[in-house]
């Protein structure tokens, strides 16, 4: 009777387990993650740390190591297309420049989302997924009403050759928020000079604002961030920006990158990549963000903080 009971007790058993397995939800498997490589640039702090968590976030994503490649200056660009073949690597997350260039000097066929770079022109990101750092105007504006209701203009002076794309997204953004953009194109330092001088002395404190993009041509560091920044204090008017940094120099806030959710979406983003998607394509702005303040000028700009949480504050406590 014993053995009779033991050999009845296993079918039923695996019956059970077959049944609890069939009845248990789907999940995604994670083999597809498996043809994705990535390729970010050998380099120094504090960006190392930077890249290490993007990193991070793009083995959770993943739910496995992913195989990566530091290149530097000097990078056996024959030798890494190599190895990406011998693991059947079909998409490479590119991070940085470095990484971004190496990616697209392989002579491969193979597909690239790059991440981790502030800009790139159009001509040069046909054909491939780019994750630019530049904060989505929509969580920008979004993010501007939320703190300044009573904004109704947003001033902006851009270099097109980088931000043409940005800030076509930006009007329709602006729209949506019930904002009217007032866009001002600069194509060199003596150009945005001005423009910033001819805004900043009409604009209106009650309704006007200014958000500085991510743009090396009109949001020179060393001469026209100062002045841009001291005139808005003496006339009270709100500076909004793309960049984390000036709000530690003075800007109201910015929307700066959550890097373990930038991996996360890069991986998705691989994956549309090789599953064809035709919308994973084109330069895309930064969706992945966490909110910086500076509390000194949003009390000298009568801004109420009260109840409200950010990621980063300054200055600093």
């Amino acid at each position: 009777m014993m053995l009779r009971r033991v050999a009845w007790h296993r079918p039923l058993r695996w019956l059970g387990l077959w049944a609890a397995l069939l009845a248990a939800p789907l999940v995604p498997a994670a083999e597809p993650a498996r043809a994705i490589a990535v390729i970010y640039p050998e380099i120094g702090e504090p960006f190392r740390s930077v890249f290490a968590r993007i990193i991070e976030g793009i083995d959770d994503q993943a739910r496995a190591p992913v195989p990566r490649y530091a290149v530097g200056a000097n990078a056996n660009l024959q030798e890494l297309a190599g190895e990406l073949q011998r693991h059947d690597v079909r998409v490479v997350i590119a991070l940085g420049r470095n990484g971004m260039k190496a990616a697209t000097a392989l002579d491969r066929d193979i597909g690239i989302v790059a991440g981790g770079v502030l800009s790139v022109p159009e001509n040069e990101a046909r054909g491939l997924t780019v994750h630019t750092l530049a904060p989505d105007p929509a969580l920008l504006f979004a993010q501007l009403k939320s703190l300044l209701p009573a904004a109704r203009r947003v001033l902006v002076v851009h270099d097109p050759r980088q931000n043409a794309w940005l800030v076509r997204r930006a009007r329709d953004a602006a729209k949506a928020q019930g904002l009217e953009l007032v866009a001002y194109e600069a194509d060199d330092l003596k150009a945005a000079l001005r423009l910033y001088q001819d805004s900043l002395a009409g604009a209106d404190p009650r309704r006007d604002v200014l958000w500085l993009p991510q743009d090396s041509t009109t949001v020179e560091e060393s001469t026209v961030l100062p002045l841009v920044l001291q005139e808005s204090w003496n006339r009270n008017l709100a500076v909004f920006s793309s960049s984390v940094t000036h709000v530690k120099r003075g800007a109201l806030f910015s929307l700066y990158p959550n890097n373990l959710e930038l991996g996360r979406s890069l991986v998705n983003s691989a994956l549309g990549v090789m599953a064809g998607s035709p919308g994973s394509r084109g330069v895309q702005p930064l969706k992945d963000v966490l909110v910086a303040v500076n509390v000194r000028t949003a009390n000298h700009l009568g801004v109420p903080l009260t109840g409200r949480r950010f990621d980063l504050v300054f200055p600093e406590p």
